[in-house]
């Protein structure tokens, strides 16, 4: 018998009358609201304006949520369009299921359409974000937890995660426990939120250096933890499509950051600054 091991939640939603409060949603907002507090403060600092990142996130989250879904139901459609499958569950966010690269990736195109609009550069937003996203992620990871998913290989170490019988692969449904791949994740992600911090103030890392190196870094960590995972996924040469996409991902990350530091070095200014506030005789005055 194990004598140690994590449980899992019995449940991930509750309903407040027909009104379902999913976990994994509350789990993905409070990642939103750390981000963009954080961002907020990183770039206050820096001399920008109070507002900036709050107001480029309005275009940057939706974005994002919609392209992490769209990765997920795209590297995985057996799911929903496969034998037994159900299309319209490809709608169900709120089940799990979202692609960090996709996110990522339209989320960046939505933050750039912001930053066009407030007239801010794309590089520097995506520097100030970095460590806050690192850490949106190693929150929302936790609402993996709550859905049972996502879960590695079977363990019989003391952190191994218990997993309820109907959440088991069918290839091992009497076995309880498996690598708490979430876990794994969530604390990788709180490092490389720690190492951008650090490297930010060590090396004043700008022109979009800050956000490369913690796309390594996190990629970096997703290889190994990708290779614990046990859930379907695509596969080619052996290595799951997110082990290719870590590789590919984590390449160009480097070489942005060499290229960059050697034709960019320093960091750029900010162009939104505060407007200090007019006294009240001033205005008085100019009417």
């Amino acid at each position: 018998m194990q004598l140690a091991f994590l449980p899992s939640p019995p449940i991930g939603v509750i309903h407040l009358g027909p009104i379902p409060l999913r976990a994994y949603a509350f789990c993905i907002i409070l990642g939103v609201f750390v981000a963009v507090w954080l961002g907020s403060r990183r770039w206050m600092a820096r001399g920008g304006a109070k507002h900036t990142v709050g107001d480029i996130a309005i275009w940057a989250v939706p974005f994002g949520l919609v392209g992490g879904r769209l990765y997920h139901v795209i590297t995985s459609p057996d799911a929903y369009f496969g034998e037994g499958g159900e299309p319209i569950r490809a709608l169900y966010a709120w089940e799990g299921g979202l692609g960090i690269w996709g996110a990522i990736a339209l989320g960046a195109v939505g933050a750039w359409i912001g930053c066009r609009r407030h007239g801010v550069p794309f590089p520097a937003y995506a520097d100030v974000v970095a460590p806050g996203i690192a850490l949106a992620q190693a929150i929302g990871r936790w609402g993996n937890w709550f859905n049972q998913e996502l879960y590695g290989r079977a363990t019989t170490l003391p952190w191994g995660l218990e997993i309820a019988p109907e959440k088991r692969p069918a290839s091992s449904p009497d076995v309880a426990t498996y690598h708490p791949a979430f876990l794994y994740e969530s604390l990788w992600n709180v490092g490389v939120a720690l190492l951008v911090l650090w490297a930010d103030r060590r090396f004043r890392l700008g022109h979009g250096r800050a956000f490369a190196l913690y796309v390594a870094a996190y990629t970096a960590g997703r290889f190994w933890i990708e290779y614990l995972r046990i859930d379907e996924a695509q596969q080619f040469f052996g290595l799951r499509l997110n082990n290719w996409t870590s590789i590919v991902v984590f390449t160009g990350a480097v070489v942005y950051l060499v290229v960059s530091a050697r034709t960019r070095p320093g960091r750029e200014e900010l162009p939104d600054t505060e407007i200090p506030a007019i006294p009240a005789e001033q205005k008085a005055s100019a009417v």
